[in-house]
């Protein structure tokens, strides 16, 4: 396939019948990774592109590529871009990147003072989180909103967040807070991050090792009894 070109361009009813096959392709996805994402259903997305709050990518044919959609929680203080996908076959042109970058700036117009956060597993989306002034931050420093953490329930992985009081989990939380956008720039992406894509890859490795055998440890321990 020679490099595509796209349209990316906030959703709307014009893009509801692309729904069954966005949430379809979300679902997929997480099951070839071995993780979890909060699942939604068609009616779902198309709320978010009724309300103005998602975009989508299509090449210029009008085919479907990806999309990514906001969530306000915490009354709006705190913003999440959620259900970032790329159709499988546009995944090696930077069309996550591109994604990531109109759903922030969306996110920014729409909640202009809101803390916009993110969990992902991926080191690829943790590089491009870096890239627009996020920082990696505790779990405490996110949303205490219950409906968040209810869309947990559907990750394979929520009984490692659970035993873990909700502090930590596989997924590794980043954020971007405009009251702080001087130093966060700073410090959010390191010389040699910029340079080698591995070390992101290196610590989501260490990560899941590490939770993983915590947690068959845990079941070992159990059986015994």
């Amino acid at each position: 396939m020679e490099n595509p070109s796209f349209i990316i361009i906030p959703a709307t009813e014009a893009h509801l019948a692309y729904a069954e096959t966005i949430t379809t392709e979300m679902e997929e996805s997480a099951k070839a990774r071995g993780t979890g994402i909060a699942k939604r259903s068609p009616e779902y997305i198309k709320q978010k592109m009724r309300e103005g709050k998602a975009v989508i990518a299509l090449t210029t044919e009008g085919v479907w590529a990806g999309f990514c959609y906001i969530e306000a929680w915490g009354h709006g203080k705190f913003v999440a871009n959620s259900g970032l996908i790329v159709s499988p076959p546009f995944r090696k042109y930077g069309l996550a990147r591109l994604i990531k970058g109109e759903i922030f700036k969306l996110s920014r117009t729409k909640f202009p003072d809101a803390k916009i956060f993110g969990l992902t597993t991926g080191a690829a989306v943790m590089k491009i989180n870096s890239e627009l002034g996020y920082i990696p931050v505790s779990y405490a420093d996110l949303t205490d909103d219950e409906e968040f953490w209810k869309g947990c329930n559907s990750c394979v992985n929520v009984e490692i967040l659970k035993s873990k009081n909700r502090q930590n989990c596989l997924c590794t939380a980043m954020l971007y807070d405009p009251s702080k956008k001087a130093k966060t720039e700073e410090v959010a992406l390191r010389t040699d991050f910029k340079k080698n894509i591995k070390l992101f890859e290196r610590w989501t490795q260490l990560k899941k090792y590490v939770m993983l055998n915590l947690r068959k440890t845990k079941d070992k321990t159990l059986s015994l009894f």
